[in-house]
């Protein structure tokens, strides 16, 4: 990853909360023939290690599998929101006009060792968890034993269990930082304008200098 200082992110806690609040991340394993990418929810265990475990399963039939085996290291990225930024939004944009637009975006990429998983308790297991996790808040929650016993037996001897221990994280949330107050403060109230909650949570991020309380 490309990253000036200025918007280097290495707060361990906010790389986690990204990881927790955008689970679908892109699982990519290096091969020979080029990097094998998926789109994969993940889990993350924070007490595992110093910086934490990232679980997830695949279908045994994706390629990916043979790719984690040989590979043994797998890098995940998640991102945050992101939004266009427009040079309409700063006002020093009438002091010369030297302003271009850009993009504003987060990003952190967690690398480990992996390690495939077949355990069909640990698999039990680890669906249960990561659907307790996205149903619990809703009105009518689904629930793993809602399904029939030989039905769900047969869901999970498709799958095999991921599981990768982060030994180095990366992080940049570019949201506005390299522009004077005024300006940032004009991306924020442009964004605002937009309307939507990705253009409110970039708003946020702007006026914070990032996922900073």
């Amino acid at each position: 990853m490309h990253r000036v200082p200025l918007f280097a992110l290495d707060d361990l806690e906010a790389q986690h909360q990204l990881m927790r609040e955008r689970p679908l991340a892109l699982l990519v394993t290096a091969t020979d023939n080029g990097p094998v990418i998926d789109a994969i929810p993940f889990l993350l265990d924070a007490s595992i290690g110093a910086k934490g475990a990232l679980h997830a399963h695949l279908a045994r039939a994706n390629p990916q599998c043979a790719a984690l085996l040989a590979a043994q290291r797998a890098t995940i990225v998640f991102q945050d929101v992101d939004a266009y930024v427009t040079p309409s939004w700063y006002p020093s944009k009438h002091e010369g006009g030297r302003v271009v637009p850009t993009w504003n975006y987060g990003m952190v990429q967690a690398s480990g060792a992996v390690r495939l998983i077949d355990d069909p308790a640990w698999l039990r297991a680890h669906v249960d968890k990561i659907t307790k996790t996205h149903e619990t808040t809703r009105q009518a929650p689904w629930a793993v034993d809602d399904a029939p016993d030989d039905y769900l037996a047969s869901m999970l001897r498709q799958i095999i269990g991921v599981e990768v221990l982060i030994d180095k994280i990366e992080a940049k949330w570019k949201v506005s930082q390299n522009r004077p107050e005024a300006d940032r403060l004009g991306v924020a109230h442009g964004l605002l304008q937009d309307g939507g909650a990705a253009s409110e949570r970039m708003a946020s991020l702007v006026k914070n200098g990032g996922p900073r309380d």
